[in-house]
């Protein structure tokens, strides 16, 4: 007997109009976040160019309208970033009616792993890897070539490094979803371990700004993340192995 998803069918016009629903949502709490963090951003901003102020020193913007743009990216952003639990709880609510009840137990700590890995690279990023690579890439310089960065390039910069690590920190989250599943297999992981690690490079390169010392910088955490979910990977394999085996012991009536 197969268990039964809760709840009763939806037909595929009222899926399409609750998604609808969940997605105005969270349109409006995203809005109605980055208005209020409108009120906030030069203090945000204050606290983003804290890693360039060492080896950059104050920023500049170079056009009429680039500290209004700035400003008002500061505020989307952080909008998003406060909105997101409240988005993200939606976005269950919109997909745990579908879910077995197994299922369901496991959503909510998938969820919340998510936002939190996700937060933490950005953190590592933000408190680690920025200010390394910014003494780095500015260390080429020299007596006549002095750096002049933007306020926009500062952003540009520092925004797409801090999204790639909090995309990578997802890494032991996949590999331990995949293995609970039975997608992937931890030999696998043991097996090719060097492709793995030419495909941690591979992802670093495209994820990152086009330098080599960001891509190396996001190597060598991903490659610990690598090892970390190879040992989370052999855990549940085990755990696996263990209750199939009590399930083979178990007399039968």
């Amino acid at each position: 007997m197969t268990e039964e998803r809760p709840g009763g069918e939806m037909t595929l016009v009222e899926h399409l109009e609750e998604l609808r629903t969940v997605l105005l949502q969270s349109l409006l709490a995203a809005s109605v976040a980055a208005v209020a963090a409108w009120f906030l951003s030069d203090r945000a901003i204050d606290l983003l160019v804290r890693p360039a102020i060492g080896p950059v020193g104050d920023l500049k913007f170079i056009s009429p309208t680039g500290a209004f743009m700035l400003r008002m990216k500061t505020a989307i952003g952080l909008g998003l970033f406060l909105a997101a639990p409240f988005i993200v709880w939606r976005v269950w609510t919109f997909v745990v009616p579908g879910l077995l009840k197994k299922e369901r137990k496991v959503a909510v700590p998938v969820v919340l792993s998510s936002v939190l890995l996700f937060y933490a690279g950005a953190a590592f990023a933000y408190l680690v890897i920025l200010p390394i690579a910014l003494t780095f890439l500015l260390g080429f310089g020299t007596q006549y070539l002095q750096p002049m960065i933007t306020a926009e390039h500062y952003f540009d910069f520092a925004v797409r490094l801090t999204l790639a690590f909090g995309a990578v920190f997802q890494f032991p989250l996949v590999v331990t979803l995949l293995t609970w599943w039975g997608i992937l297999d931890p030999d696998f992981l043991k097996r090719y371990w060097r492709w793995g690690v030419v495909l941690v490079f591979v992802l670093s390169a495209i994820l990152t700004p086009p330098d080599v010392a960001s891509q190396l910088l996001m190597a060598g955490p991903v490659l610990l993340l690598y090892l970390i979910s190879l040992l989370i990977a052999q855990g549940i394999a085990r755990s696996r192995r263990k209750e199939a085996g009590k399930d083979v012991e178990e007399p039968r009536d």
